[in-house]
């Protein structure tokens, strides 16, 4: 498995297994143990999942040690504050069942992002977490906090494909070494994107599904990808990506895809309205 180093000199798997919308009634236990014994050492979730307490049962179930496998989860918008993201790490590490996470982001860039930085920043100095970063930070999102931190994010978790490659975004990040998590990495299945022309034809070439050919151009890319399945063979398939790789002519036939535009807009009104209503973690 490649590793990336991050600015903190923390390494982090660049293939991991997310578990965004995967049902906590026993969903995402069977599926978090299938990806450890498919190989990935790797495992993203977040408060905001509801499914932390099975990720932590999968992982502690699984057979391999703790420290082989790097768990990230997220502070909900609902913890925000100073206190408030002191109580939403601990609350997460009890659900886990684990006494540290690898990896603690903040998982939306509205309300009191200073004060949930400095507790993230305390709680990286106390080894609670190893490291910190950000989620859904557009470039005027970064603009406005990141001077505020004492602490660099090591990482930004940010909707990445083909069709959205973040080129400004990661320009900025670039400046401070902070590496890019994609998620939707395969377009949140968007068949215009599965289906695209130069994707089929390069999946013909390489015998690999599309896939697997969008999931190797972002790693060459040098991002950290987070694919989510269920199904065995396709969880089993977004790891298998290491046996080839893209020559530059077709990197730079993949890179003219983007169209500047995701699915998910953090800037569109309303939207951290919307996200407290629908989401809520607590009462």
């Amino acid at each position: 498995m490649k590793q990336i180093t991050l600015n903190d000199g923390n390494q982090i798997p660049a293939v991991g297994f997310g578990v965004f919308m995967i049902p906590n009634d026993g969903s995402t236990y069977r599926a978090v143990r299938e990806a450890l014994q498919a190989g990935y050492r790797h495992i993203d979730t977040a408060a905001a999942y509801f499914n932390e307490a099975e990720v932590g049962r999968a992982v502690r179930d699984s057979g391999i040690p703790r420290s082989e496998i790097f768990v990230t989860s997220k502070l909900w918008i609902q913890d925000y504050g100073y206190e408030a993201a002191k109580q939403g790490l601990e609350t997460s590490l009890n659900n886990l069942g684990f006494d540290y996470l690898d990896l603690y982001l903040l998982h939306q860039p509205y309300g009191d992002v200073s004060g949930a930085w400095k507790a993230l920043e305390e709680a990286k100095k106390a080894g609670k977490v190893k490291s910190i970063g950000v989620d859904n930070m557009t470039p005027n999102f970064w603009n406005t906090f990141i001077p505020q931190f004492s602490i660099l994010p090591a990482v930004n978790m940010v909707e990445c494909n083909p069709f959205c490659q973040q080129k400004e975004l990661r320009k900025l990040m670039d400046q401070h070494g902070v590496k890019l998590e994609a998620y939707y990495p395969l377009g949140h299945g968007n068949p215009e994107l599965l289906g695209n022309p130069i994707i089929t034809a390069l999946a013909e070439k390489y015998q690999k599904n599309p896939g697997q050919i969008i999931l190797r151009f972002e790693l060459q890319e040098d991002l950290i990808v987070l694919p989510k399945s269920t199904n065995p063979e396709r969880i089993a398939g977004n790891l298998d990506l290491f046996d080839f790789a893209l020559a530059e002519d077709e990197m730079q036939r993949l890179r003219g895809l983007d169209t500047g535009k995701g699915a998910h807009d953090p800037e569109a009104p309303g939207t951290a309205e919307w996200l407290l209503e629908n989401f809520k973690v607590h009462d």
